[in-house]
């Protein structure tokens, strides 16, 4: 018994040895680590944060876009593989979206933005209004509110003012008014056109039916000189988008106001949602007696981490000319400047927006700015385009994909540091355009441009507003409202590859 006990442990300690020695030969000396690292599945969406990061306004309210989201690679990359889609991951990155940021939006074609904010798009030429037939009526009426030249609307002979029933064979109502979506979607369209008559619609027989294409739209719509009852000239001008490539058409219009030594200016921004910050910046150069390049017009402010960014835009005495492309031509004009003016009227219309409002803004510590329609939208920040490159710029970009950004980079402020209009700003004299009493533009009794005149006039009061109409109630729907880049405030491409800005 005694040699048994001995000798077990010793075998114990042999078998333990030797397994020992046994596993030590089969260990690899220089063990590789676990691959653990989380692979991502979507380039762009990295891209999506790291642009968003730097570049958005409100970085700093969006715990997602922390600085310390990244520092674990492995984590950052779980967080972003949640997101199939860059545009999905866009949307969840925005600040309080649709309350406090309405206007940031994904990019899925960069070039085609590009064309649209140079006036260059595929499009019917048209923009129009829908409303009901009168308060209580579930019929529903549309209207034409204007046709740009040389587009497919205007080949097929449309008018302001011409009242539609029935769009893509469905008669209208208040039920179904959606199917005039297809107007954002679809190639092809169709409209049947009636007249009003007694408040009835009666069909006319006039059916147009359009065909996309591309389309080069000069916001510079429309402009007359107009002599009233007193010898006043009063300058008059529809402007419907601050498109930075028809900075000439522009000048060469307050060209024609200065020879004629107009005393008075309509400037009609209705349909005007906004577009190029130094384009707003000329126009205001245009408009003031006084400007002087020392002068604040406007001021931009970025992010905390661009803060070095931040910087103003002045008055300017000459303007930079680009080509339909988008280039710089090397040539500047000199800048048009009326010398007459201590007060300018202003049309507007809750589609009156973004670069629209930095005219009245920005304009308001040096004159008058009587505003003569409705409550405008409602827009103090702006944005740049952000692309996939280095530095987010229009250089060097990713050619993999055309997808890029334009989130809220800016918050504009006039030079007394003013920029509360989040609600829009009021009209001094309040006028609603309604389809029974719409008109051409220029005609002398149309509601919102005599209301302007009867102002300048001095037969106008502050309550000074439109009788019932005759038919169709108040607009509920514009076609403006639904359409890409329609209330933008932006600084060109151009300008942040050239600085050219003239920043201060």
């Amino acid at each position: 018994m005694i040699l048994k006990k001995k000798f077990l442990p010793l075998l114990l300690i042999l078998s333990v040895v030797f397994f020992i020695n046994c596993s030590s030969d089969d260990v690899d000396p220089n063990p590789d680590p676990p691959n653990n690292d989380v692979e991502l599945n979507n380039e762009i969406n990295d891209f999506v944060w790291r642009g968003m990061n730097k570049n958005y306004y409100w970085q700093e309210n969006v715990s997602n876009l922390a600085d310390t989201k990244d520092d674990d690679k492995n984590e950052y990359h779980t967080f972003l593989n949640n997101y199939s889609e860059p545009d999905e991951l866009f949307e969840k990155l925005l600040f309080e979206k649709g309350i406090t940021d309405r206007f940031s939006w994904f990019i899925e074609d960069y070039e085609e933005q590009d064309a649209s904010f140079r006036g260059v798009s595929d499009s019917f030429g048209f923009d129009f209004g829908l409303a009901r037939l009168c308060g209580s009526c579930n019929e529903v009426i549309g209207y034409i509110t204007y046709v740009v030249p040389n587009s497919p609307a205007a080949d097929a002979d449309l008018k302001r003012g011409d009242i539609f029933y029935k769009f893509n064979d469905v008669e209208l109502d208040i039920n179904n008014y959606s199917v005039v979506n297809a107007y954002y979607s679809d190639n092809d369209i169709s409209m049947d056109f009636a007249t009003i008559p007694d408040g009835v619609i009666t069909p006319n027989g006039v059916n147009a039916s359009l065909t996309i294409r591309e389309v080069i739209e000069n916001p510079v719509f429309y402009s007359d000189i107009i002599t009233n009852s007193q010898g006043t000239k009063i300058g008059y001008l529809v402007y419907n988008g601050f498109k930075y490539t028809f900075h000439e058409d522009l000048n060469n219009i307050f060209g024609e106001f200065k020879s004629q030594n107009i005393q008075e200016l309509i400037l009609d921004l209705r349909y005007n949602g906004g577009g190029s910050v130094l384009t707003s910046a000329y126009l205001a150069s245009m408009i003031y007696a006084n400007a002087s390049t020392t002068e604040i017009f406007a001021k931009l402010i970025h992010n905390s981490k661009l803060s070095n960014d931040n910087g103003n835009y002045p008055f300017f005495d000459d303007a930079r000319v680009y080509d339909q492309d988008g280039e710089y031509t090397g040539n500047d004009v000199s800048i048009n400047r009326l010398n007459t003016l201590n007060k300018i009227h202003v049309i507007t219309s809750g589609g009156t927006a973004s670069a629209s409002e930095m005219i009245l803004n920005g304009l308001s510590p040096f004159m008058s700015v009587i505003k003569i329609g409705e409550t405008t939208y409602g827009k103090n920040v702006g944005s740049y385009t952000v692309y996939d490159s280095p530095d987010f710029n229009s250089n060097n970009v990713n050619q993999a994909h055309k997808n890029a950004m334009q989130p809220i980079t800016f918050k504009i402020f006039n030079k007394l540091d003013q920029s509360d209009y989040t609600n829009g700003f009021e009209p001094d004299y309040e006028v609603v355009e309604y389809v029974s009493e719409m008109k051409a533009f220029g005609d002398l009794n149309e509601p919102l441009l005599k209301a302007a005149l009867d102002v300048i006039s001095g037969e106008s009061t502050k309550l000074y507003n439109l009788k019932e109409p005759k038919f169709g109630g108040k607009q509920f729907f514009n076609s403006l409202d639904k359409k890409p880049l329609s209330k933008e405030m932006y600084i060109i491409p151009q300008e942040l590859d050239q600085n050219t800005n003239g920043l201060n």
